[in-house]
């Protein structure tokens, strides 16, 4: 296949009749790959902005996984959203479903930006005579990744590194402002502050402890703030709330309602998980804590006003360096 960047194929006669038939008829067909995980996926913002608009009269459809299909279909990138199960390679009778879903899109191009083992699996899918064009790491695909230095760079740059190599070159910023929630319904006090406490729970050196949370959530109520605590493991949010006069919304909140809370909080302080991308781009000043098990340099959230406090256990991290660093000033205690 050609591997012209600014554009599809234009060599009809390289496709199957059907196709060149539908090549001149329709608008072409873009798939969009990014699976997961939440912080990966407000990482990948930009990047889907970026088809968007290089693809500006293209039907540009993303696959994703279950948790993110409803969100991604309120926002302005793509018409339309197709869910992946994740099938195992030996669960036949799922990855042939997999395999249809993927051949009827009748893609002109995809743009994986999972750039996974599995993602890659994908392009084998697709039959050789009617593989769309591919930008990725797939061995084969039309637009490779060759950049030697990928695994060692920030998601958002590595991704532009890839798209600018199949043709992309406009990069628009992470932008949230088409996704709302409906707070109201917390009835929260007009000052509040977001603690975000979750992480990999099998990676325990990533997550400040609870204590020091509870211990945060005291400091902020001294100071006039109202401790919010967000995520998803309820179990935090009522060991923070137990003893203070913190306000648990774990699991309570839709990604919708955490871009709205970070628009309206003075600052989030929260461990290397999703929801700190979340609302560092929502616009909050967020204060990111990442141990050994994490590196800022290829992760971190990016946002207005971010900043990274590391340790390489952050159970080494008093509460005093957490104040010392937040990105609002603090009134004095009352």
């Amino acid at each position: 296949m050609s591997e012209q960047p600014a554009g599809l194929l234009p060599d009809e006669s390289r496709l199957p009749n059907c196709r060149a038939k539908r090549e001149r008829a329709l608008s072409p067909s873009i798939l969009v790959l990014k699976l997961g995980a939440l912080g990966n996926m407000v990482l990948s913002l930009g990047a889907f902005a970026a088809v968007r608009r290089h693809h500006a009269d293209a039907t540009v459809t993303l696959l994703t996984t279950a948790p993110y299909g409803a969100w991604m279909a309120t926002s302005p990138y793509f018409n339309s959203i197709l869910i992946d199960t994740r099938p195992p390679p030996w669960h036949i009778p799922a990855v042939l479903r997999l395999r249809r879903m993927l051949v009827g899109g009748h893609f002109d191009r995809v743009y994986d930006l999972q750039t996974s083992s599995r993602s890659s699996w994908y392009f084998r899918l697709f039959p050789a005579s009617a593989r769309p064009q591919w930008s990725g790491i797939a061995p084969d695909c039309s637009f490779p990744d060759r950049d030697r230095d990928r695994d060692h760079m920030h998601d958002i740059d590595r991704q532009q590194g890839q798209l600018h190599q199949a043709g992309i070159t406009d990069f628009p910023p992470a932008d949230l402002s088409w996704s709302h929630g409906e707070i109201a319904r917390f009835a929260l006090p007009r000052r509040i502050a977001l603690l975000v406490p979750g992480s990999s729970p099998h990676r325990p050196v990533k997550r400040w402890p609870v204590a020091q949370y509870r211990a945060l959530a005291v400091a902020l109520e001294h100071r006039g703030l109202a401790p919010v605590v967000v995520g998803t493991e309820r179990d935090l949010g009522a060991a923070i709330a137990n003893g203070t006069r913190a306000i648990d919304l774990t699991g309570k909140t839709s990604f919708g309602d955490l871009a709205d809370l970070g628009r309206v909080a003075e600052f989030a302080v929260g461990n290397d998980t999703g929801p700190m991308h979340l609302v560092a781009v929502a616009g909050c000043p967020s204060l990111v804590l990442f141990s050994r098990d994490s590196d800022p340099a290829r992760c971190a959230p990016r946002g207005r006003d971010v900043r990274v406090l590391r340790r390489a256990d952050l159970g080494e991290l008093t509460l005093p360096e957490v104040l010392s660093a937040l990105p609002v000033p603090l009134e004095a205690p009352v």
